[in-house]
């Protein structure tokens, strides 16, 4: 097997073994194990915890001791174990802890597996920047057909979703140490200090005005990001409770429907640079933003007969909030940071926007669900996505006021070539 092969299976189990189950689990936490909306607000948090503490550790641990291959196979092979016994677990509180202990695991080998990718391409002289997105989309496709697999097979709700996304972490542990090999670099010098090792001297950039608002912005996004994958498919299947949607195509294969937000973010990557030329860094993260806004709205007002265009183009709208975000934040991190602290900055993007921006997201949309919108233990979808979307429109309208940034095109081209 090829190089651009090897890694396009890696990048394929890499998310596979996440789409089989995270935007399912809330089918099974409260369709088959009937717990509260508060309880599973925690369990998301899971994935804002791990991204904060654990990808600058495992970081240092490939750069100075261990193979990044071989810390990427042991890693996917304990948390495959962990998600293996989720199914055993009859209460939340347990379910927690070895979701967290999984997560603990998983979330780390994202940055790991475009680590061993960047390294395995640049020892073969491939150029990275234009062999690595064809490889690096195979993940995504991973995402789906783990979606598609789980829904297909009638395992939405049930315990199944866990087994495979445990055999898919086993079989890519397994296959890590096939891939070509890549020692540590030891780029962290010996001497650095214990919070340059951990990334975190990017944390002066909060000194800045400009880079604070920026940050904070990027933690609020990244609260509604984790809104849709927690909920969204529950809200789908939960109108099998309206007897005129119950045996709708929307509730039988909701997981289905879900994937099109994934199918959306492939092809809105593809738009991106003309929209980053055309109108700039700020003016494409406040289209993210706004594009929140019609994602929560066009679920509030969306069902499986009439309203189920709004309900596709929630879906569709999807791909340009996440990806527009995502990489034009990346981007402004790249064209504003100096260059010695940028690798950081771009950790204390992630981190803000999947790890606190997750972790908070996750807790306080558990308890505003469970406190305001469930009468009885039913859910007020309508009124639930008309919150966030308000939420969203507060962030997207601060950002338009707060937020100043001059757009020089010949910056975003210095770093697309």
């Amino acid at each position: 097997m090829g190089i651009k092969n090897k890694l396009t299976v890696m990048s394929f189990l890499q998310f596979f073994v996440w789409g089989a189950w995270l935007i399912t689990v809330g089918n099974y936490w409260f369709g088959t194990k009937q717990w509260s909306g508060a309880e599973f607000g925690a369990v998301f948090s899971t994935l804002g915890i791990s991204s904060i503490i654990m990808p600058a550790i495992t970081g240092i641990i490939a750069d100075r001791w261990i193979n990044a291959e071989k810390l990427y196979g042991i890693l996917h092979i304990l948390g495959g174990l962990a998600i293996c016994y989720i199914p055993q677990v009859d209460n939340p509180t347990t379910f927690y802890w070895v979701i967290f202990a999984a997560m603990l695991c998983y979330m780390p080998t994202i940055s790991l597996s475009n680590s061993v990718a960047y390294n395995i391409l640049k020892n073969n002289n491939f150029d990275v920047v234009k062999v690595f997105p064809p490889i690096r989309v195979w993940g995504t496709i991973g995402f789906i057909v783990a979606m598609w697999i789980t829904n297909l097979s009638g395992n939405k709700a049930s315990a199944n979703m866990f087994y495979i996304s445990a055999f898919a972490s086993f079989v890519l542990g397994i296959y890590s140490f096939a891939l070509p090999k890549c020692p540590p670099q030891k780029l962290i010098a010996e001497d650095s200090t214990f919070a340059k090792k951990l990334g975190l001297d990017a944390f002066k950039l909060f000194g800045t005005y400009k880079m604070a608002l920026f940050f904070i912005f990027s933690m609020f996004l990244g609260g509604a990001l984790q809104l849709t994958n927690m909920y969204g498919d529950t809200y789908l299947s939960e109108f099998a409770n309206v007897p005129q949607y119950a045996d709708s195509f929307v509730v039988k294969y909701s997981t289905i429907i879900m994937s099109i937000s994934q199918i959306s973010e492939t092809l809105f990557i593809l738009a991106i640079p003309f929209f980053l030329k055309r109108f700039g860094i700020k003016q494409v993260m406040l289209i993210s933003m706004l594009a929140w806004v019609l994602r929560f709205g066009l679920f509030a007002y969306g069902n499986p007969a009439d309203g189920l265009w709004m309900i596709v183009m929630s879906c569709v709208v999807y791909g340009m909030a996440f990806d527009f975000f995502n990489i034009s934040g990346s981007l402004f991190i790249e064209t504003t940071t100096d260059s010695r602290i940028r690798s950081s900055a771009q950790g204390l993007f992630m981190m803000m926007s999947n790890g606190f921006g997750a972790f908070f997201g996750g807790i306080v949309s558990g308890i505003v669900i469970d406190k305001f919108f469930t009468h009885d233990g039913v859910r007020d979808w309508h009124n639930i996505w008309l919150s966030f979307a308000g939420y969203a429109l507060i962030i997207a309208v601060a950002f338009a006021v707060l937020f100043k940034h001059k757009h020089y095109p010949e910056d975003v081209s210095k770093v697309s070539h």
